[in-house]
């Protein structure tokens, strides 16, 4: 039995900087929505949202684009719901149909931390990149994405 392809000097630099890059990129991010007592995680789901149709996604639909358990939706649901960004709205046609809304009081927060949030994306990646750098992450990533979610 062959044993492990090793990664190549190259691939473990990529790999090393990817890993550690990543983390500290997030807190970056992290850090510059904190003040507006938000998480990444409840960014991410209020922009989710917001690009829906009527401000409106199924609850099955946005655990799936979260890449969360059912359960794991719930759990991050909790703050956005308590601080009233979102509702939670019952299908009136199926009952067992739960949408996650983006109340007026949620709209106003994002669109307040959208430019924030956007700078901050500006700054601390994309403004150090050529457009062809952008174009291979974007690349590169769609086919990791593939890879994982055939």
């Amino acid at each position: 039995m062959a044993g492990p392809k090793w990664l190549d000097s190259e691939e473990m630099k990529a790999w090393r900087l990817y890993i550690t890059t990543s983390v500290d990129l997030m807190k970056a991010l992290e850090d510059d929505v904190r003040p507006f007592g938000l998480t990444m995680g409840d960014y991410q789901l209020l922009a989710m949202i917001s690009e829906a149709p009527d401000r409106r996604l199924r609850m099955c639909d946005l655990a799936d684009q979260l890449r969360l358990s059912r359960s794991g939706l719930t759990r991050r649901m909790d703050g956005v719901l308590s601080n009233a960004w979102v509702a939670r709205v019952q299908d009136q046609a199926d009952r067992r149909v739960a949408y996650a809304e983006l109340t007026t009081k949620g709209w106003n927060l994002l669109r307040k931390v959208a430019p924030i949030h956007l700078a901050s994306v500006r700054r601390l990646m994309i403004d150090h990149l050529t457009r062809a750098e952008v174009k291979a992450i974007g690349s590169a990533f769609e086919k990791i994405s593939n890879n994982l979610h055939p």
